[in-house]
C-alpha cells in the first residue's frame, strides 16, 4: 500500500527529476563508450586485416627465429656483486667489466675494441655492403618484418635484458625501447619506400629550358657510423640499424661501454633476421671502446656518415675527428625540455600524469624528458599540490628482482651524484624550495646498486644553475611563470634547444606559444609524441644539430643525387654557333647572351618577346 505522504507529493519533483536525468546521462555515457569501443574495434580490424593482406601479396611476412635468452635476464637468477662498481677494472683493462646497475651484480666481460677490431668491422660492413645495396625495398621490408616479430615475440625476454643492463623498470622498458622501436620499424615499413622515391623538381624558370626535366633520387649511402648513449641501448641501436637497412647501407655501431651487455644480444637480433633471410649479417656491426680509441672510429675513411648522441664536450671530440675524413655529422646533444601549463588547462591532474612520466621515466635519464615544468599563476598552486604528493610515493628497487611494485629503478651509475645533490643545494640556497628527495638513496636491499631519490624543487627561477644545465637524472623543477609571454621566455632562456611541450584549451594560444619556442620539435597537449610520429628528430643550439628519424632521417643517410633530363627525345641542349669555340665575333655573341638573360627573365612580356627577336637575329 502506498505512503500517503508520498501520494501527496509530485514524483517528478527536483530531486527525482535531477536522479532520472543521472541515470539516463549514465546510460548515455555508457552507450557512447561501448559504441566508440565497437567502433573503434571495427575500424582497426579493418586496417590491419588490410594491412596484412596487401602486404601477403608482397611476400613479405616475417621469418620466425629463436635465440638464446642470456642466464642473467631470466627470472630469480642471483649474480655475484662486484666491488669496486664500474665498468673499467685496471687488472683487466682490456676487458669492459659489465654489471646491473640496480643491484651491482657482475653480468661477465666483453673485450673492449682495439683499432684493429675497429677497422676489420668496416671492412667488413663494406664488403658487405656491394651485394645490400642491389637488394629491393621489398627484400629490406622482410628483413625489418622479421625484426620486429621478434621484438614483439620477445617482449619480456627483451625487457629484462634492458633492464639488466641499466636498471630500468620493466614498464619503463616497454615504453621506451619496445614501443618505440616497434613504431620506428612499422613506420619504414609502411612509408619508407614513399620517402625515398625519386623527387621531382620544377626544373628550370627560364622558358627558353623548358625542354628539361629535373630530380633527385636517393641512393645508398655506403656505410655509415651510429654513436649512441646507454639510456635506451635497444631503440638507440636498431633505430639507426633499420634505418641504415632499408636505405641500403651498411651501419657500425658504437655502443656505450656501460650497455654492451644487452647491446651484444639486441645487435645479434639483426643479424638473425639477416641470416634467416638469406642476407649476409656483416652489413650490421656493433663495437664498443675505451674512451681513448674513439677517434679512430670517428676518424676513420671508411666511414660515409656518423650520427652522434651523446653530450656536447664529446661531441666537440666527434666532430674534430670527423672533419679529418671530412665524413658529416648529425650530432643530437640532449636538452632541457620544458613543459609548459597555461591558465586555462582543464584536467591538471591528467596533466600531472604526464610530468610524472615524462620527468621520471627511465630514472629522467632521457633526452626529451621533462627537464622543466613552467606553470602559469592558476595552475601553479594546484600542480605543487598533486605532484607533491605524486612523488613522495615513488618506489624505489629492481624491478626484476624484487616482488615488490617499483616505480623507478636505478641510473646507469652514480658518476653525477655529487653534482645532483650539489645543484639542488645551491638551487635551495637561492631560494627554491625542496618538497621531496635532494640526495642519494641506499637502497636497503641493493647497497651496491645507483640510487637517487625522486626529487621535486619548487620556486626554481631561471637563473639558478639547475635551471640551466641538463640533469639527466630524477629531479623534477617548477617554475612559476606571470602568464603565456614569459612562460615563453622562461622556455627559452637555456642554452639548449630539443623538444618542449605545452598544455592549455586555446589552440590560438597553443599556436602562438609553440611559435615562439626555439627548440627543434614540440608536442602541443601532449608530451614527446613528435618521436611517434616519426618526426625528423634534432635541436637547435645547445642541443646541437641535424635530424635523424622520419623522412629527413632517412634521406639523410642517403646519397641525394641531382639528376636533370631531357623531357622530349628530339629536343635537347645545342651550343648556338655564335657561342662555340673558337668565338666568332665577341661583340655579336655578348648581345645574344645579354638577349637570352632577358627572354628568361626580364620583368614584362613584351621586353621578353623584344629580347627574343634580338637574340634571333643575331644568330
Amino acid at each position: 500500500m502506498f505512503n500517503s505522504s508520498f501520494t501527496k507529493q509530485p514524483f517528478f519533483n527536483g530531486a527525482n527529476l535531477a536522479m532520472v536525468k543521472m541515470v539516463v546521462l549514465e546510460d548515455k555515457i555508457q552507450f557512447d563508450r561501448v559504441s566508440t569501443a565497437v567502433a573503434v574495434l571495427i575500424v582497426t580490424s579493418v586496417v590491419l586485416l588490410y594491412r596484412y593482406f596487401s602486404r601477403s601479396a608482397k611476400l613479405e611476412q616475417a621469418v620466425p627465429f629463436t635465440m638464446q635468452v642470456p642466464e642473467q635476464a631470466l627470472p630469480h637468477w642471483k649474480g655475484k656483486r662486484i666491488s669496486p662498481v664500474s665498468v673499467f677494472n685496471p687488472e683487466d683493462p682490456a676487458n669492459i667489466q659489465c654489471y646491473c646497475p640496480a643491484t651491482g651484480q657482475s653480468l661477465g666481460s666483453v673485450p673492449a675494441a682495439t683499432p684493429e677490431d675497429i677497422d676489420n668491422a668496416i671492412s667488413a660492413c663494406r664488403e658487405a655492403q656491394l651485394a645490400w645495396k642491389e637488394t629491393s625495398f621489398s627484400q629490406r621490408r622482410k628483413v625489418l618484418n622479421t625484426i620486429a616479430k621478434f621484438v614483439y615475440d620477445h617482449q619480456d625476454d627483451i625487457a629484462r635484458i634492458a633492464c639488466r643492463d641499466t636498471g630500468k623498470t620493466m614498464l619503463d622498458a616497454s615504453l621506451g625501447e619496445i614501443m618505440v622501436t616497434l613504431e620506428k620499424i612499422e613506420w619504414i615499413v609502411q612509408h619508407g619506400e614513399r620517402c625515398l622515391a625519386p623527387s621531382k623538381r620544377p626544373g628550370p624558370t627560364s622558358i627558353l629550358m623548358f625542354y628539361k626535366g629535373a630530380k633527385v633520387v636517393y641512393e645508398p649511402l655506403g656505410v655509415v657510423s651510429a654513436m649512441v648513449s646507454w639510456n635506451y641501448p635497444l631503440h638507440n641501436l636498431m633505430g639507426p640499424v633499420v634505418a641504415a637497412l632499408f636505405t641500403g647501407s651498411g651501419i657500425v655501431v658504437k655502443c656505450s661501454e656501460s650497455v654492451v651487455w644487452s647491446s651484444q644480444f639486441f645487435m645479434e637480433i639483426a643479424k638473425q633476421a639477416l641470416k634467416v633471410n638469406g642476407f649476409d649479417d656483416r652489413i650490421v656491426q656493433l663495437v664498443s671502446c675505451w674512451p681513448q680509441d674513439a677517434d679512430f672510429l670517428t676518424s676513420h675513411t671508411g666511414l660515409d656518415h656518423i650520427t652522434f648522441i651523446g653530450s656536447r664536450p664529446v661531441a666537440h671530440k666527434v666532430a674534430t675527428a670527423a672533419a679529418k675524413s671530412l665524413t658529416p655529422v648529425v650530432a643530437e646533444l640532449g636538452g632541457k625540455d620544458p613543459l609548459i601549463v597555461l591558465d586555462d588547462t582543464k584536467d591538471l591532474p591528467g596533466v600531472a600524469s604526464v610530468i610524472m612520466r615524462g620527468t621520471f621515466q627511465s630514472s629522467g635519464q632521457n633526452c626529451i624528458g621533462i627537464e622543466r615544468v613552467i606553470a602559469c599563476p592558476k595552475a601553479y598552486p594546484r600542480l605543487v599540490e598533486i605532484l607533491s604528493k605524486s612523488v613522495s610515493e615513488l618506489r624505489l628497487g629492481s624491478s626484476i628482482d624484487q616482488q615488490d611494485d617499483i616505480d623507478m629503478g636505478a641510473t646507469i651509475s652514480d658518476a653525477r651524484f655529487d653534482v645532483l645533490e650539489a645543484q639542488i643545494a645551491q638551487a635551495v640556497a637561492q631560494g627554491a624550495t625542496l618538497v621531496h628527495g635532494g640526495s642519494r638513496y641506499s637502497h636497503p636491499k641493493y647497497p651496491q646498486g645507483h640510487y637517487f631519490q625522486p626529487t621535486l624543487l619548487v620556486d626554481v627561477t631561471p637563473e639558478m644553475d639547475i635551471a640551466q644545465n641538463e640533469v639527466f637524472g630524477p629531479i623534477m623543477l617548477l617554475f612559476r611563470a606571470a602568464d603565456a609571454e614569459e612562460a615563453t621566455a622562461i622556455a627559452n632562456a637555456t642554452e639548449f634547444g630539443l623538444g618542449a611541450s605545452v598544455y592549455g584549451s586555446d589552440y590560438k594560444a597553443l599556436n602562438a606559444v609553440a611559435a615562439k619556442l626555439r627548440c627543434g620539435m614540440v608536442a602541443i597537449n601532449d608530451f614527446a609524441t613528435f618521436a611517434l610520429c616519426q618526426l625528423p628528430f634534432g635541436g637547435v643550439d645547445g642541443s646541437g644539430y641535424g635530424k635523424f628519424s622520419g623522412k629527413e632521417g632517412l634521406r639523410g643517410i642517403c646519397l641525394e643525387k641531382s639528376i636533370c633530363f631531357d623531357r622530349f627525345p628530339l629536343i635537347t641542349t645545342k651550343i648556338p654557333r655564335p657561342l662555340d669555340y673558337p668565338i666568332p665575333d665577341v661583340k655579336k655573341a655578348w648581345e645574344i647572351v645579354k638577349a637570352i638573360n632577358e627572354v628568361g627573365y626580364a620583368h614584362g612580356p613584351w621586353r621578353r618577346i623584344r629580347a627574343l627577336g634580338r637574340m634571333l637575329s643575331n644568330m
